[in-house]
């Protein structure tokens, strides 16, 4: 299903979620899959006709979030409940997506960069090694020291 950008999902009175283009049943866990693969899904509910795709997509985060035991930090929700949608509903909309889609290019960047750190410390290992077996050849390329004064009036 990676090959498909958009996903049409059917909510069914009975919570189960229906695949209409692979006509089977879904669960939670298989549509966050398909978002991690990069599809986008909308979910329609089948008696309504509503969209209801932020419903189901803030249960999965629910359900992940109680996996983990903790989503956002308690002071946060202490916020968005205080304040409900009207404070933050123009926050979310605005800026949110600006800030997360500034977070992930500047996270690709530094990967990127961080990596090409890594491919050049291997180069100056290599490097260094080849140095050292090369400077091993010195000794040979002067030759044999000369000896000492002293030893040669012995002679």
């Amino acid at each position: 299903m990676t090959d498909r950008e958009k996903i049409v999902l059917k909510k069914y009175g009975n919570r189960r979620l229906y695949d209409t283009v692979g006509s089977t049943y879904v669960t939670l866990n298989q549509i966050a899959e398909f978002i991690r693969q990069g599809s986008e899904i909308e979910v329609i509910d089948a008696n309504t006709k509503e969209d209801v795709t932020a419903y189901i997509l803030t249960q999965i985060i629910l359900e992940q979030a109680r996996n983990r035991n903790a989503l956002l930090p308690p002071w946060l929700l202490h916020v968005i409940i205080r304040y409900g949608g009207n404070v933050l509903q123009e926050f979310f909309d605005k800026y949110l997506q600006q800030i997360i889609s500034g977070y992930l290019q500047f996270k690709k960047i530094a990967d990127e960069q961080f990596s090409r750190w890594i491919d050049l410390q291997l180069d100056y290992s290599k490097m260094a090694q080849k140095a050292i077996s090369d400077f091993s050849s010195f000794p040979s390329f002067f030759g044999k020291p000369p000896e000492p004064p002293d030893k040669k009036s012995k002679k």
